[in-house]
């Protein structure tokens, strides 16, 4: 019970829509507060980002980037890490290009090509805000989000080798794992390895507890001593999971990204209700919550 957990935040991501719920952080000013509340609750990382806000569309704009950094890195410590996901409809270019510009402490990096379905999202609801977000969504039918081995490879070298950050690596199946493991064999990374497991996500590994164990048993095998882990649970799957995921040694994420909900049926109104809420799970059950400055420790990230 001596470990303390690093709680990451993903404050707004691209998969849920400006329809979906009031409280989706979409300009500079709201992403911004809602970053430095969560790391007030207790984040020591905080996933982000952006959106255009003219209408919240997702956005791999530097400029969108540069509207709400400086205020959060101004107004709290906690670790920026600028998501190379984007989206889908992104061409690797523009998914890098935050990253790039900022040259933060650390990224998240997709392990892989996958099918990113969250076009089931469209059945719940009947009108749009937007034509965008209908049309977004039904895209994932047809359109792969893509990380070929020479775009990973690429990745790594320029914005890790080059630029010094260190990565959030996303595992959304036991492939990935694999993937992750080869590279680590070859010497592109490095120990220690932050391995987030992500379950739920439609294309990829499903959200239960069985799951969880094998994404876990998994790393173990191939990956020994040489990285931590987090735990994502997609939807009505983010407390449970993230729960179970600090019990068996790791560390949590939550965040209007991977689900608008605190309850069945309730919308979380802001991404510091989701923080404190696994916060409190998290103490209740012995645990203390690592700071900032303990998490870059720890994952020997470069420094703010």
């Amino acid at each position: 019970m001596a470990r303390k957990i690093i709680i990451t935040c993903a404050v707004t991501g691209s998969i849920h829509t400006p329809t979906m719920s009031p409280y989706l952080p979409l300009t500079p000013d709201e992403i911004a507060l809602a970053s430095i509340e969560a790391a007030r609750a207790g984040a020591a990382i905080i996933h982000l980002h952006a959106r255009d806000p003219a209408n919240g569309r997702p956005s791999a704009d530097p400029e969108h980037f540069r509207a709400f950094l400086p205020r959060i890195k101004t107004e709290c410590d906690a670790i920026v890490n600028i998501s190379t996901g984007g989206s889908s409809l992104m061409s690797l270019d523009e998914r890098l290009a935050p990253a790039r510009d900022a040259r933060p402490e650390m990224c998240s990096l997709n392990m892989g090509t996958m099918n990113f379905g969250v076009f089931p999202l469209q059945d719940r609801y009947k009108e749009w805000q937007h034509p965008w977000e209908s049309e977004l969504l039904d895209a994932t039918r047809r359109v792969p989000f893509t990380n070929t081995f020479d775009d990973l490879e690429m990745i790594i070298e320029d914005l890790g080798n080059r630029n010094g950050a260190r990565f959030e690596f996303e595992c959304y199946d036991v492939g990935q794992i694999e993937t992750l493991a080869w590279y680590l064999r070859k010497g592109l990374i490095r120990a220690p390895l932050y391995v987030q497991f992500v379950l739920g996500v439609l294309g990829g590994i499903g959200a239960s507890p069985e799951n969880l164990m094998i994404m876990k048993s998994t790393a173990d095998r191939l990956l020994g001593d040489q990285y931590e882990f987090s735990v994502l649970g997609a939807g009505g799957a983010q407390m449970p999971l993230a729960t179970m995921g600090a019990v068996m040694g790791g560390n949590v994420r939550v965040g209007l990204e991977d689900s608008l909900f605190i309850g069945a049926g309730k919308l979380a109104t802001s991404n510091a209700e989701q923080v404190t809420r696994i916060r409190q799970i998290l103490e209740a059950l012995g645990f203390e919550i690592a700071s900032a400055d303990q998490a870059r420790a720890r994952l020997q990230l470069k420094g703010a």
